[in-house]
């Protein structure tokens, strides 16, 4: 048995601490292409804030690294531990404490998946509107990553729905912030501070979050255009509108290609069509009303043929939800294609056609094949990267993240940082903002045992 092991057990019950054969490997790794596993020294799995806060108070005394883990579906690393460290997995933290349908609210404990979420809320007609493209990604790893997904282009990302939180400190104290109310102006904003920053500075251990209304009523419009810039160049135009969609996705040939190959359903596209369009616009609208979404509908129709869409098709419900599905599990399509890197920058959605001019430039100039897809109603693109020289691979994946910098971007729009994506990071933000967060973290997290190596190296704390 480890030390670490032998050390937490005399803290908390027996049966919350594996090592040894005890401990699956999946505990060492999460999605993230082309990383290394690790096998850690011990994996915990906690029942309560107590035991999370012993668990906690024993690894600063004696200097134990400790890696969060919620459903380990992350794409950057983050979940990844370290040898001689602890895996602090939240599956039995999984209550659902309370739904308040009327008020708009649900407490949940991080281990609660984004699935049986949804499956308690649907009969009461209210909905947590994050939805990233894996449903058995856990609420705990949301708030860790400050998770998207398809439908943020309308309702925003988890920071735009987490009113408050429990937060267990390396010290072991135990911390509340926020609350019910949808306003604050009291103190600094420690809720949003912890989304986000991927277990370095505290463990999640209760989510309060707000609710949306379920409409009732929703279409699907499927839009192929002759090229990729004319998508990229309607998205604005499309948000200008007014129409609000639901989900604003766009889809290049690779990936719909592979989509298409990958399943059995039937767009209703001729072959024509599909013989010469170079990228589509996947188009969600909803409403309370069928007829206001029949008019909806129409108008959406109109505006897309008059920026350039080839056709539209309007999708039957069941083909439809195969497309969606199917977009949403992209990653996995790449993976099995034999993606070597993953990248999802965000940049600002007028400057969606420059970045993907940007992306062909790279992709010719490096000799890659780059296939994407994307949130383009809020400028998150998601580029998978065929390039097996890592040498060559590190300078388009450096090639990419810096042109979206440069547009106005960010790194990483969804998936965070991790250990998969620290390098570049580091070299490409603000130094000035690099060494405020790494302070903030010392703060946090004096001794360091939060996740080393995520986003910063240990050996960098002040």
């Amino acid at each position: 048995m480890s030390r670490a092991a032998d050390l937490l057990r005399a803290v908390v019950p027996a049966d919350v601490v594996e090592d040894g054969d005890a401990a699956s490997d999946d505990y060492a790794h999460d999605e993230a292409l082309g990383s290394t596993p690790v096998r850690p020294a011990a994996v915990l799995r906690p029942r309560t804030t107590a035991e999370v806060a012993a668990i906690l108070r024993c690894c600063t005394e004696h200097g134990i690294a400790v890696t969060a883990r919620g459903s380990g579906t992350g794409l950057s690393g983050a979940c990844i531990p370290t040898a001689d460290g602890v895996v602090v997995s939240f599956e039995r933290l999984d209550a659902i404490l309370e739904i308040d349908a009327a008020g708009g609210v649900a407490v949940v404990q991080p281990g609660v998946t984004l699935e049986r979420l949804d499956a308690e809320l649907a009969p009461l007609g209210v909905s947590y509107p994050v939805r990233p493209g894996e449903h058995s990604a856990s609420l705990g790893g949301n708030v860790n990553t400050n998770a998207g997904g398809m439908q943020a282009v309308k309702h925003g990302v988890t920071r735009h729905h987490v009113l408050g939180l429990e937060v267990v400190l390396p010290t072991g104290e135990v911390m509340r912030t926020g609350g019910r109310t949808v306003k604050s102006s009291s103190g600094y904003d420690l809720t949003q501070l912890v989304i986000g920053s991927e277990g370095t500075l505290a463990l999640v251990t209760e989510v309060t979050v707000k609710l949306v209304p379920r409409p009732p009523h929703a279409a699907t419009v499927l839009a192929p255009f002759p090229s990729l810039a004319e998508v990229s160049a309607a998205v604005p135009h499309i948000l200008a509108s007014g129409a609000a969609p639901a989900i604003l996705e766009y889809i290049d040939i690779l990936t719909m290609a592979a989509i298409r190959g990958g399943t059995d359903v039937d767009l209703g596209i001729p072959d024509e069509v599909t013989e010469t369009a170079l990228a589509y616009l996947l188009v969600r609208l909803e409403s309370t009303s069928t007829t206001r979404l029949e008019e909806d509908v129409e108008a959406m129709g109109e505006l897309l043929v008059g920026l350039g869409a080839m056709d539209v098709y309007v999708l039957p419900p069941g083909a439809a939800a195969h497309l969606v599905e199917a977009r949403e599990k992209a990653f996995w399509l790449v993976k099995a294609a034999g993606a070597d890197d993953l990248v999802d920058v965000c940049v600002p959605r007028a400057a969606m056609q420059d970045y993907m001019a940007a992306v062909e430039e790279i992709a010719t100039r490096t000799g890659s094949w780059i296939a994407g897809c994307g949130h383009a109603g809020d400028g998150n693109v998601h580029l998978a990267v065929f390039q097996a020289d890592p040498d060559v691979r590190s300078v388009v994946v450096h090639g990419l993240l810096h042109a979206g910098m440069e547009l106005g971007g960010v790194v990483s729009g969804e998936h965070g940082i991790g250990t998969t994506k620290k390098p570049y990071y580091l070299e490409l933000e603000d130094p000035t903002k690099v060494a405020l967060m790494r302070r903030i973290k010392a703060a946090f997290d004096p001794a360091g045992i939060l996740n080393p190596g995520t986003i910063f190296d240990p050996e960098d704390q002040p």
